[in-house]
């Protein structure tokens, strides 16, 4: 099918330098390196310095996603971004990197679904570059997400930290059936489900920031179903198919949730990339992390299908499928 897809031309992704270990959590609250492994798989989480903000860390991941594209800034006429912890209540986290990028054209804003965030994001930005608007996109993923934990809760502070991840993406006229881009996107959410993982603050509601709250056990219930269901509908529009991909990157939220999405949909073990080990739950940042590490080891190559999928609150779920 010969038409204008949007290309994934570079990634780049950025883990603040403070790392806090299981062991370091285990001496100020009730919980244990071995507790949270067994239950996560995650072993540490990076979080950000004193005045190190969202968009400090989404700046680091474009540029270095913008570094392996080879495109300078000035190339780059849309940005979205994806945050539930933006800079400020307003303007947007994106137009902060857009201005320390030197970009004075195009768009730039953020867009809020949580943990599928990143994935809304590649959304949007591929229906623009799809209608001809523009022409070269940065989709980023950032977050802080230690700043909205309530650190005595043990059921949710060691699930999470900051990070950025960053694509670039370019419009391509692409009459090449498996040529390379975005193949197909599937975008979900259900309301009814928002107590469920929310941030019990805000500014219309309390006049503050809140702290993230979450019923795990609600969660996790609902989150293997969702994932397949979504990931079913790009292998219904494509064709393709758990053999078919060659690299599943899912939403680094949890091990037991990604080994069990990951077996209810057939997909082999050894074409899962997993890095929630080492940050753990990073909420939009964590998709592109994961798959800038894939790609610089060297297992992601060109030309190679990669499926991607989140999970967050809302509930909101998501799937992505592309060639490299």
């Amino acid at each position: 099918m010969s038409g204008i897809r949007s290309v994934a031309r570079g990634i780049g992704s950025y883990l603040p330098e403070r790392v806090v270990t299981n062991a370091e959590l285990s001496q100020r609250i009730d919980t244990t390196d071995e507790w949270i492994v067994q239950r996560t798989g995650i072993r540490q989480r990076h979080v950000a310095a004193e005045g190190e903000l969202t968009s400090h860390l989404a700046l680091v991941a474009a540029r270095r996603a913008l570094t392996d594209a080879g495109f300078a800034p000035g190339d780059i006429d849309l940005i979205v971004l994806a945050t539930a912890t933006p800079d400020q209540t307003f303007p947007a986290t994106a137009v902060t990197v857009q201005a320390e990028l030197g970009i004075t054209r195009g768009a730039a804003f953020d867009v809020q679904a949580v943990c599928s965030g990143f994935v809304f994001a590649l959304a949007t930005a591929d229906a623009l570059l799809k209608s001809g608007a523009f022409e070269r996109a940065l989709v980023i993923g950032a977050e802080t997400f230690s700043r909205i934990l309530d650190w005595e809760d043990r059921g949710t502070c060691v699930l999470f930290g900051d990070g950025a991840g960053a694509m670039v993406l370019e419009a391509v006229q692409q009459d090449d059936a498996r040529g390379a881009g975005l193949l197909t996107t599937h975008l979900r959410s259900d309301g009814r489900h928002r107590n469920k993982l929310y941030v019990d603050g805000g500014p219309s509601s309390t006049g503050t920031v809140g702290h993230l709250r979450m019923e795990g056990r609600e969660v996790f219930k609902h989150a293997v179903g969702m994932i397949t269901d979504v990931i079913t509908d790009a292998f219904a529009a494509t064709g393709e198919s758990a053999d078919s991909i060659d690299w599943f990157v899912p939403h680094q939220a949890n091990r037991r949730i990604i080994d069990a999405s990951a077996q209810k949909l057939g997909i082999a073990p050894e074409k899962v990339v997993t890095t929630v080990d080492l940050h753990g739950n990073t909420s939009a940042a964590s998709i592109p992390l994961a798959l800038d590490v894939a790609w610089r080891d060297g297992r992601v190559q060109r030309g190679q299908l990669v499926l991607l999928e989140a999970m967050g609150g809302g509930f909101t779920w998501a799937s992505a499928l592309l060639r490299w």
